[in-house]
């Protein structure tokens, strides 16, 4: 029997937000944590904000791994699990990096020796810190950290798919170093699986590291499109998870959904418990998934400035801590969850990036393809067109059909 799929949330600290760890206060985390696990999550993903961790390259500031060793500490006592992200990086339309990689100094973050082997050196820290705590899910390099490398970032720092694949592997060593025999991943938004020029590509997502994490956000186009309650949007998640598994060798590669939530006004307030709602019905219907973490946990608190509207209110929590419908219908979800595993999805839809991976995006041949089976009653998956005729990659993954997209009609 699989291990049962795992629940959690982004944790978004109530009070100052990621600035927290400037006026670190254990009491207020205590209390965040505490409402987070009366929700019956069983994991947290936290982030620590790079500059403030690593101002200089050579100074990992031991004071911050003890507060982050502290939070960890008080999210075990809740029975929370926790995951940690290192470099972040980018969060919330905010970029955090440290002076040593900007203006004056400014370097490539992905290709120079002295910036890698400083990301490096941080990871291993962090990694080697948690290493003997029996909660630590592992790191996942950053926060979308692929962002960085291509438009539509202002500044852009430059760098070639396999100079990607290279940073990659470097750095999952590098956490492997500090935590070995722990799975350790990296996190890319969409971009990776849509973006015709995005170097971060499908294969790095889903054959590096010992997960691959997709993040569905339905303000890509998905929501604009096909509205808050159209198939493709209450199936995006589902969508992402099984896209990924078309570039997996492992026919069994567990696939996390790092990152998920209800954006205003695409996703009406009023309607984001049932967003919420068939969004993870959806996703738990998906074989090998390990799990679910919600962004986020807490909403962003009015009295910070200049965060896009729609970042002030996707918390399951308000800024003080009562939980919204969104909340109570996860929280229920968790209790309710099915006891085994979903059965394979047998239809598997042909992927051909050939003309570029915006086949895959919405509005796309593929995108659309899958919307359209899985509204006529389908459970499709995909696969690589290159292994459509593999019979023993078919077989190990239970798919008995496959079809192309402009087989798939009205």
């Amino acid at each position: 029997m699989p291990p049962a799929v795992r629940f959690g949330v982004n944790y978004t600290p109530s009070q100052g937000w990621f600035h927290h760890w400037l006026d670190f206060d254990l009491d207020s985390v205590r209390a965040d944590l505490d409402s987070i696990a009366a929700l019956g999550l069983d994991h947290i993903r936290v982030f620590p904000l790079w500059p403030y961790f690593q101002p200089n390259r050579t100074l990992i500031r031991p004071r911050a791994v003890e507060q982050l060793l502290a939070l960890a500490d008080a999210a075990a006592e809740r029975g929370l699990d926790i995951g940690v992200d290192g470099l972040q990086g980018h969060l919330s339309s905010f970029d955090f990096l440290p002076a040593w990689t900007a203006t004056w100094h400014r370097r490539n973050l992905f290709t120079d020796p002295d910036v890698v082997e400083g990301e490096a050196a941080y990871l291993r820290t962090l990694a080697a810190a948690l290493a003997d705590r029996p909660t630590f899910l592992g790191m996942t390099i950053g926060n979308e950290v692929n962002q960085f490398a291509a438009g539509p970032h202002p500044d852009p720092d430059p760098v070639t798919p396999e100079q990607a694949g290279r940073w990659i592997a470097r750095l999952l060593a590098a956490c492997a170093e500090g935590a070995p025999g722990t799975p350790h991943l990296h996190a890319c938004y969409d971009a990776t699986w849509y973006q015709d020029d995005q170097p971060f590509t499908p294969e790095h997502a889903a054959r590096l590291g010992d997960l691959t994490a997709v993040h569905s956000w339905v303000f890509n186009g998905t929501a604009q499109r096909h509205g808050p309650t159209g198939t493709a949007t209450e199936h995006h998640a589902a969508y992402l998870v099984e896209l990924s598994k078309a570039w997996a060798d492992d026919p069994h590669r567990p696939v996390w959904l790092q990152e998920v939530g209800a954006p205003a006004p695409l996703i009406p307030a009023a309607h984001a418990a049932a967003f919420t709602e068939a969004t993870v019905a959806n996703a738990l219907d998906c074989p090998d998934l390990w799990g679910v973490t919600w962004w986020c946990s807490h909403d962003v608190s009015r009295d910070l400035a200049d965060f896009p509207e729609l970042e002030y209110g996707l918390g399951l929590l308000t800024n003080d801590r009562r939980p919204k419908p969104a909340a109570d219908t996860l929280s229920r979800i968790v209790r309710e969850r099915p006891s085994g595993p979903p059965a394979p999805r047998t239809t598997a839809l042909a992927v051909d990036t050939t003309p570029g991976r915006s086949v895959c995006a919405p509005g796309g041949a593929v995108f659309e393809a899958f919307a359209r089976l899985t509204a006529q009653g389908a459970r499709p998956t995909t696969v690589l067109a290159s292994r459509a005729d593999d019979r023993d990659h078919l077989a190990a993954r239970g798919i008995t059909e496959v079809v192309t997209p402009a087989q798939v009609t009205e």
